[in-house]
C-alpha cells in the first residue's frame, strides 16, 4: 500500500504535507507541477489517503476501512475527475464533477478531495469555473491539479493554490532506490539513472523493462554502425522495437546516452564516469572516428527529434533527418 515514507526524493513536500495535516491548515487547491513518471499521481494519492484514514498519524495506517477504499480508487469523499477528449478537458466535465458537487458534505470523512491529472489540458473555460470553485468552496474541499506544465494553468487560478514543485530525485537516491527497493543489478541502475535525468518513474520504468536488452541491443547497433547501415534500415531496427512496447523517445533517449559516453571519452580518455563501461571497444571507436563538433551535433539531432515527434511530425521524416546526422557525424 503507498505510504508517505515511500515518496522518493520529494522531502519537503512530504514535510509540507505532513505538517499541513498536523497543524489542521489543508488548503483548498493545490498544484502539483513536474514531468510525466515524477511522481504527482504517486504523491496526490497518498495525500489524498493521508486526508480520510481513520488513524490519523504520520502516515497512512493502511488497515482503515478508509484506507483500503482509497488504495482501490473506491473511497467515495476522494474524486477522480475523468474526462473524454484525450487532448483537453472541457468545462462541461468540470461543472460536473466539481462545481455542483462540492456543495454535497463527505460522506464519510471529514474531507474532499478532487484530483485533476493532466491539469494543463483545463480549457481556459474549465479553468474560470474551476476558479470559482476554489474561491468558495466550502472549507472541508481541496483539489488537487496534477500538470505536466504549471504554466498552462491561467495566473488566477495559480494565485489560489500553494504549488508543489517536483524537484528531479539525486542519483545517488535513485541508485539506492532501484537496487534496494527493485534488486536492480549495479549496471542496469547506472544506464536507468541516466537514462531518466531524476526522473523516478522512467528509471523504474527503464530498470524493471523486460525489454531493456532489445532496446539496448538497438541503441548499440546504431551507434557502431552509423556509416554502414543505410537510414531505412536504422528507421527498421526503430520500428522493430514496437513489438517490445519501447516507443521512439525511450529509444532516443538511450542513444542520448551512449553519446554522451562518447563525448566523455573522447574529452577525458576515461572511463570510470562512463555509464557503458563494458562497450568501451565500441565507444572508443566512435571517439576516435568523431569530432567533438559531430558528437554535439548528434545529440543537438537527437534533441531536435524529439521535439518533432511531440509535434506530431511524422515518424519517418524525424529519423530520417536525425539518421542523416549520425550518419554524416557519427
Amino acid at each position: 500500500m503507498p505510504r508517505l515514507k515511500d515518496i522518493i526524493g520529494q522531502d519537503l513536500i512530504k514535510k509540507q504535507i505532513l505538517e499541513s495535516i498536523e497543524n489542521d491548515r489543508v488548503a483548498g487547491g493545490y498544484i502539483l507541477t513536474g514531468e510525466k513518471g515524477s511522481g504527482k499521481e504517486f504523491i496526490a494519492g497518498v495525500f489524498a489517503q493521508l486526508l480520510v484514514c481513520e488513524n490519523r498519524g504520520k502516515d497512512v495506517c493502511g488497515e482503515c476501512h478508509s484506507c483500503k477504499q482509497a488504495e482501490a480508487h473506491t473511497h467515495p469523499d476522494i474524486k477522480y475527475v475523468i474526462h473524454e477528449k484525450p487532448t483537453s478537458i472541457g468545462i462541461d466535465e468540470v461543472r460536473d464533477q466539481i462545481c455542483n458537487d462540492i456543495y454535497t458534505k463527505p460522506y464519510q470523512a471529514d474531507r474532499k478531495i478532487y484530483i485533476v491529472s493532466d491539469a494543463d489540458k483545463l480549457t481556459a473555460q474549465a479553468q474560470n469555473a474551476l476558479l470559482k470553485s476554489l474561491e468558495e468552496a466550502p472549507a472541508y474541499v481541496t483539489i488537487l491539479l496534477l500538470a505536466a506544465n504549471e504554466n498552462m494553468l491561467l495566473p488566477t487560478v495559480r494565485s489560489r493554490c500553494i504549488t508543489w514543485d517536483l524537484k528531479p530525485v539525486p542519483d545517488e537516491v535513485l541508485k539506492k532506490y532501484l537496487m534496494s527497493e527493485l534488486r536492480v543489478p549495479d549496471y542496469r541502475a547506472d544506464v536507468a539513472i541516466a537514462f531518466a535525468q531524476g526522473n523516478l518513474g522512467k528509471a523504474r520504468d527503464m530498470a524493471a523493462s523486460d525489454d531493456f536488452s532489445a532496446m539496448q541491443a538497438a541503441a548499440q547497433s546504431v551507434v557502431k554502425n552509423a556509416r554502414d547501415d543505410s537510414i531505412a534500415d536504422m528507421i527498421a531496427l526503430v520500428r522493430s522495437l514496437s513489438e517490445y512496447k519501447v516507443d521512439a523517445g525511450e529509444f532516443l533517449d538511450m542513444i542520448t546516452v551512449w553519446y554522451r559516453d562518447v563525448l566523455m571519452f573522447k574529452a577525458t580518455g576515461e572511463t570510470d564516469s562512463l555509464i557503458y563501461k563494458d562497450e568501451l571497444s565500441i565507444i572508443r571507436k566512435v571517439a576516435r572516428r568523431s569530432s567533438y563538433e559531430g558528437i554535439e551535433e548528434v545529440l543537438s539531432a537527437i534533441t531536435r527529434a524529439k521535439e518533432r515527434l511531440r509535434a506530431n511530425v511524422s515518424f519517418e521524416i524525424a529519423m530520417e533527418l536525425l539518421f542523416a546526422v549520425i550518419q554524416e557525424n557519427g
